[in-house]
């Protein structure tokens, strides 16, 4: 069997006012999710458990995240969290206040018979 890659969302997600990159980081996750219906896993008996996920998470300060609160937003599977450079912050230089932007890309893998999913 081989890890073959068969969904990957997008999502974004801010702290308009807190400064907190992993509020921003879980909301960008939430928009991800909300974007998919994985219904295959059901219909075709597939254990939802058994799906590896990678989220990479882009925003300015990646060591300002809490991997483990943003892992806890996916429900099923084994979830690998890698934040890196990316996102935006917008500065307000008349509140001095930084609204944070993050940006998510999350992967979601299976092992899959090779002879059976090759194109």
């Amino acid at each position: 069997m081989a890890q073959k890659r068969i969904i990957l969302e997008l999502g974004t997600g801010n702290d308009l006012y807190g400064e907190n990159y992993t509020k921003a980081a879980c909301r960008a996750v939430q928009d991800a999710l909300h974007h998919s219906s994985l219904i295959v896993f059901r219909s075709i008996g597939l254990d939802r458990d058994s799906m590896q996920i990678t989220v990479n998470i882009g925003v300015q300060a990646p060591e300002e995240i809490d991997k483990a609160v943003v892992a806890a937003e996916l429900p099923f599977g084994q979830v690998t969290v890698a934040p890196v450079h990316g996102g935006l912050n917008v500065v307000d230089t008349e509140h001095d206040t930084v609204s944070v932007i993050a940006t998510a890309g999350i992967a979601v893998y299976l092992d899959l018979p090779e002879e059976k999913f090759t194109l």
